[in-house]
């Protein structure tokens, strides 16, 4: 068997012992260098070919955001930053990730010892080493600027008149749960949509940056999103994004009335619900549920939002690791809403788009750079 090699970068001793302890005692994996600055990182990268590498920012010598750099350019690897929780480290971590970085893990008390963050570092490294589209997909990450991406069609006014859309007897494959994820699969729209809802985890940030610059100033609705992160970070995507689009995009602080054109970002630590106060809808923190792996949980953000605006709300599932989101977007169908679905090849991880696929509800299977069309057609 062929095992997965990881690199290790890290100026802490602790955190260099910590990782190794971890991950030597897996079958599947071997340690083949411990780094402890981004310039030893760089050319055990060169002289190792590891698959995965554990990249630590703050570093003597040479820090992980250029070494990153580097190895992105010399030798493309799968890279997750170790970043702290701090709003620097927020920041740091998103210019990683800009720069083909494919995922993230935090540097903190909880970091080693809970079971789950254990095994969730652990399912990305085997995730990511044998992932054959990753390289592909986090170069042109790397050498791409959101800013200069082209959308798949003219996002304007008088977009529902230019979209092409195609027919699909879609009901007879996704019922039957045997939908191919790497093809296009786009449907006629049943309806005006009032808003959208958006989920995504691992390979968010990047992905991201891909869907919401495109789309158009007089979108006409609100955006509800939730992507997997801890405070601060979720603030720090909310104002990349704001710099970079169209629309305005905020992290939701709980008590704001829906508004059109607003992309409204689920805080870091909490569930973002919805509630109705006359004939508006305002949004709400919540710690609960509490016993879900993910907070702020994508099944609960649908859920809610589902209660209130049924088949008038768009659903959209992106990149992201396990299956969160497919049982809100359940809910959400049988209320007659309409699922979009990331396509396979385009992911930086086909978890969740997956889950959604083979659960037979997906309406539409599109790659990433056409989500932001297929929204403002299905709205417009």
């Amino acid at each position: 068997m062929n095992k997965i090699k990881v690199l290790i970068v890290d100026d802490s001793i602790f955190m260099r012992k910590a990782l190794e302890s971890l991950l030597s005692g897996e079958p599947d994996i071997e340690i083949v260098g411990l780094a402890k600055n981004g310039k030893e990182g760089v050319d055990m990268a060169a002289q190792f070919h590891p698959d995965v590498i554990t990249m630590d920012i703050e570093m003597p010598t040479m820090d992980g955001i250029t070494a990153l750099e580097i190895i992105m350019k010399n030798n493309p690897t799968p890279v997750i930053m170790v970043s702290s929780l701090t709003k620097e480290g927020a920041d740091a971590t998103l210019k990683a990730l800009d720069l083909g970085a494919v995922d993230f893990m935090t540097k903190d008390s909880q970091s080693f010892g809970g079971a789950d963050i254990e095994r969730g570092l652990k399912d990305k490294i085997r995730k990511f080493a044998k992932n054959k589209g990753v390289v592909r997909l986090l170069t042109h990450s790397a050498s791409s600027q959101p800013q200069q991406q082209t959308p798949s069609y003219r996002l304007s006014g008088s977009f529902a008149a230019q979209a092409p859309h195609v027919s699909t007897p879609f009901a007879h494959g996704a019922q039957n749960g045997n939908i191919d994820g790497s093809k296009r699969v786009v449907v006629n729209k049943t309806g005006i949509k009032r808003v959208v809802a958006l989920g995504t985890s691992t390979g968010g940030p990047q992905s991201l940056q891909r869907v919401i610059p495109l789309l158009p100033a007089d979108l006409g609705v609100p955006v509800v999103v939730t992507q997997h992160m801890p405070p601060n970070f979720t603030q720090s995507l909310a104002s990349r994004l704001n710099t970079l689009s169209k629309v305005e995009v905020v992290e939701a602080q709980g008590k704001e009335k829906l508004e059109p054109n607003v992309v409204y970002i689920a805080k870091g630590g909490y569930h973002l619900k919805f509630k109705k106060v006359g004939p508006s809808v305002y949004t709400e923190l919540s710690t609960e549920p509490s016993n879900v792996f993910n907070i702020p949980g994508v099944d609960v953000m649908v859920d809610s939002i589902a209660e209130l605006y049924g088949k008038e709300c768009l659903g959209v599932i992106m990149t992201g690791m396990g299956s969160d989101g497919c049982k809100g977007l359940t809910n959400l169908k049988r209320m007659g809403g309409t699922i979009i679905a990331q396509n396979e090849p385009s992911c930086i991880v086909y978890g969740m788009p997956r889950a959604v696929v083979e659960a037979g509800i997906a309406d539409e299977i599109v790659p990433l750079d056409e989500i932001a069309a297929r929204i403002a057609y299905h709205v417009k």
